[in-house]
């Protein structure tokens, strides 16, 4: 397999890709893959890795003293090069089959602990570095920016967990089971129930959170469960036929640039210019109101899709 070949493995599909990874952070993230593939490390540690780097960035935005700005800069910096790990965890599983549900639950997560620390750091930094009139409002009514830091990042959380879902689910068609790291939650209750607390404590502890978090993407799609279920009453529980995956596939495909949108690149680019601008509140009001909008959209849309699928396996069969 040439190096072209093996940088190809190594991507989701084409389909769920955005172009600032493609020509960025998969390049990177694949160069790193490579050489942690070289020196043995899995995937999992590579994870850790980017969320120690992620989370030092964040706390690094804290600084909002003109003489401390480098501070902020090298945060962006470990954030950027913690999500180019980020790559490197899913790119180096791909390359070297070495998937696992615990891999899927740590990278699921990192992202969650960047930001959390960047919530954290940005509320701080407004209340004991803003000086401009909102600043000085926020530093006499405290509540007002823990309450934006709070919505903000739940708000983050149920945005990245959604896309995600959208994408696993889109990869299923495009894909297979093979292709897609799609669960649901009564086989993961199963594995749970099996699982000894005793025996089985630390696998048993993040598929208790893993079962929560996927129950609540199956709550917020209950057409994409309805369609589920009729995929398996027709096809057996097999894959469906080619014919009916190519019909969804280009039903989901338009959505996918707005998945992209509610993951990293551009929640994190609205972040950085809103430290470098020094209006930390700005990007709370970015997540809350325009993403939380498109996350709103993306839902809508997604439902009438497998609601029009439904109808369509209804007419084939």
């Amino acid at each position: 397999m040439t190096l072209k070949e093996e940088y190809q493995a190594s991507l989701k599909s084409s389909d769920t890709e955005e172009w600032f990874d493609l020509h960025f952070h998969r390049p990177l993230g694949f160069l790193w893959a490579k050489f942690f593939a070289k020196l043995g490390v899995s995937p999992n540690a590579i994870t850790v890795a980017s969320i120690f780097m992620g989370v030092a960035g964040g706390i690094l935005l804290y600084f909002g003293q003109p003489d401390l700005a480098w501070l902020n800069w090298l945060g962006m910096l470990l954030i950027t090069w913690a999500d180019t790990f980020d790559s490197a965890d899913g790119q180096l599983a791909r390359l070297t089959q070495q998937y696992s549900r615990m891999g899927r639950i740590l990278d699921g997560v990192s992202g969650d602990f960047w930001f959390a620390a960047i919530s954290f750091a940005l509320v701080f930094r407004e209340l004991d570095f803003g000086d401009s009139l909102l600043g000085m409002y926020f530093s006499s009514h405290e509540w007002q920016i823990w309450a934006l830091g709070i919505a903000s990042g739940l708000s983050h959380a149920l945005q990245a967990a959604m896309a995600d879902y959208y994408r696993q689910f889109h990869l299923y068609f495009l894909k297979g089971e093979q292709g897609s790291e799609l669960d649901n939650t009564a086989a993961l209750s199963e594995q749970y129930h099996n699982l000894s607390w005793g025996r089985n404590f630390w696998s048993k502890v993040p598929l208790f959170f893993y079962r929560g978090y996927t129950a609540n993407q199956e709550r917020m799609t209950p057409n994409m469960q309805r369609l589920r279920a009729a995929i398996k009453q027709r096809f057996g529980g097999e894959a469906p036929s080619q014919e009916f995956r190519d019909y969804f596939r280009g039903l989901s495909l338009p959505l996918m640039k707005y998945t992209n949108i509610l993951t990293f690149n551009t929640r994190i680019i609205a972040c950085f210019i809103a430290v470098i601008i020094d209006m930390p509140w700005l990007y709370f009001a970015f997540e809350i109101v325009v993403l939380n909008l498109l996350l709103i959209y993306m839902v809508c849309r997604h439902e009438g899709i497998c609601k029009k699928a439904i109808k369509e396996l209804e007419i084939k069969g």
